[in-house]
């Protein structure tokens, strides 16, 4: 009898690469669009006395860092998850 491991049936999963152009179009929709919604919900009506660019760039100022760095990592994530399922289902 041998201590040694025995070999998996599986094969060892393969990488999960960058996402396509239409999926990281998708993925950059799903997070803008509720980010900018949310906000024009929330800070909108402080921003009602403002002109459009002073308006858009309060929202871009406060939406893209929650865009880049709380969503897009998570949709990421997400993306791998659902492909690694996939592949392995």
């Amino acid at each position: 009898m041998s201590d040694a491991p025995s070999s998996s049936t599986t094969p060892p999963a393969k990488p999960i690469g960058p996402p396509t152009k239409h999926q990281l179009a998708l993925m950059i929709w799903i997070a803008v669009f509720p980010t900018l919604t949310l906000l024009n919900v929330t800070i909108g009506p402080w921003l009602s006395d403002a002109g459009p660019v002073l308006r858009t760039f309060v929202l871009a100022t406060i939406a893209v860092p929650i865009v880049i760095y709380g969503l897009m990592p998570r949709l990421h994530r997400l993306r791998v998850q659902l492909l690694t399922r996939r592949a392995t289902a």
